[in-house]
């Protein structure tokens, strides 16, 4: 794929609604047949969830790493296993149904693309894309062909989060004026880019991890397998892994679209890892749920949220969540497994009768406090969408715009204190310079 297949269609979506679901399905069959791009670390959760769904079966598993693959293997004997995924893609388009994506983050979106353009349902891990202008061509091409899609963000569908979306779309707060969102977790890097080089493992293929994005040299513990995320190339920093989760929820809720004005305060880097501190500021326009604008203020590295009179309230702050202001109180969401807290007037409000309600109104069930048993529903709400027994909850056409937000606070972060203005119908910033990072080059591999 050339980099002008994404660039084309950038300026395409800006009036599409964001919520329409496609309706692609397998036409009544009853079993679906997946392959998987990544399967270690999260792709090895990826997997696991997926292929719990009685309906499901793996049919080829492909990883550049092989220790990851043999280990996948060892758990789906009868799956085709490639290091390559084009070359299982061209093999074995006829016996696959759905793909998932589980690779860095450089690689979602040429990986999904391949299977899209082939008609396949895609299931593709957070943020979406790496860059603005995949996001939208992402979108672009699953409408066009009518695909089934999902992100992976499984806390999506979790409980707190769907109730919290609720209590926000039933005025418990009034109209909302102010997110502020965070996480301490630091996915930055400010020293520039390792000198030489270090022998390449065996197990290892390099240049296949690498994929679409420029060559450089391995080097030890700074790629493959854990690093990637705090590198410009391959990640999308703190903002990108958690950001998208603790996004999700408010995006959602308030019916948002993409910011008018960005600015990331933080210190510059050597362009070649992430800032390690951020704060970053977005001004959205106004929706039903929301005052004439909204404002969202992004927190994150060692020490983060900084302190604001919005985080006032009889309890510390939990680790990681999003705070929403609005004319009548606050609303917090930890992140995660938590319920949704009302504060008025610095103090915690009871809502057990609002919340029973919205349980009963839209099914909403109970609180589940374990990951392992809440988060394949994300997952296996795919499936059955696949099966045409459901419908997916965060499909490319949510995510991605969702993602695009993601990414240009990470663009941002490249022009440290400065407000950057954003065209949504045009797809391009008004400050030209920042255009360069909207998408990139594809590397021939």
């Amino acid at each position: 794929m050339k980099r002008r297949h994404f660039i084309k269609s950038t300026g395409a979506l800006a009036a599409t609604s964001l919520f329409t679901q496609p309706a692609w399905g397998l036409g009544g069959a009853d079993r679906l047949r997946t392959a998987h791009i990544g399967v270690g670390g999260m792709g090895g959760e990826d997997l696991k969830a997926i292929s719990s769904h009685s309906q499901v079966d793996v049919v080829a598993l492909c990883d550049v790493d092989a220790n990851n693959l043999m280990a996948a293997h060892q758990l789906h004997p009868t799956a085709k296993i490639y290091k390559d995924y084009r070359v299982m893609l061209k093999e074995m388009q006829d016996t696959i149904d759905a793909v998932i994506v589980s690779t860095p983050d450089h690689t979602h979106a040429p990986a999904s693309m391949s299977a899209m353009e082939l008609g396949k349902a895609v299931y593709c891990q957070k943020p979406l894309t790496h860059h603005v202008s995949e996001a939208r061509a992402m979108d672009a091409l699953a409408r066009e062909k009518n695909l089934t899609t999902q992100m992976g963000i499984q806390v999506h569908s979790f409980y707190d989060y769907k109730l919290a979306t609720h209590l926000i779309q039933s005025g418990i707060i009034g109209k909302v004026s102010t997110v502020r969102a965070w996480s301490p977790k630091n996915y930055g890097n400010p020293e520039p880019a390792p000198p030489g080089s270090d022998p390449i493992p065996e197990h290892l293929d390099w240049n296949l991890w690498l994929g679409t994005a420029k060559e450089r040299p391995y080097k030890e513990g700074y790629y493959h397998p854990g690093r990637w995320r705090n590198i410009m190339d391959y990640g999308c920093g703190t903002l990108g892994d958690m950001g998208v989760h603790i996004f999700d929820t408010p995006y959602n809720a308030l019916q948002l679209d993409v910011p008018t004005t960005i600015i990331n305060h933080c210190e510059k880097t050597h362009g070649f890892g992430f800032p390690e501190i951020n704060v970053v500021t977005y001004e959205f326009p106004g929706t039903d749920y929301t005052t004439d604008t909204l404002k969202w203020v992004w927190y994150d590295g060692p020490g983060a949220p900084n302190m604001h009179v919005d985080f006032d309230m009889p309890m510390n702050l939990p680790d990681q969540g999003a705070m929403f202001v609005g004319e009548k109180g606050r609303l917090l969401l930890p992140h995660f497994s938590q319920e949704p807290k009302l504060i008025i007037d610095g103090t915690f409000v009871n809502i057990d009768a609002e919340v029973a309600e919205l349980e009963k109104k839209h099914n909403l069930g109970g609180p589940i406090r374990d990951y392992g048993l809440e988060a394949p529903k994300h997952y296996l709400q795919f499936v059955d969408a696949c099966l045409g027994k459901d419908t997916c909850t965060a499909p490319f056409s949510y995510s991605a715009r969702l993602t695009e937000v993601i990414l240009l606070g990470v663009i941002a972060g490249r022009f440290p204190n400065q407000t950057l203005h954003w065209n949504n119908e045009l797809a391009k910033f008004d400050e030209e310079e920042a255009n360069e990072f909207l998408g990139g080059e594809y590397r021939e591999f």
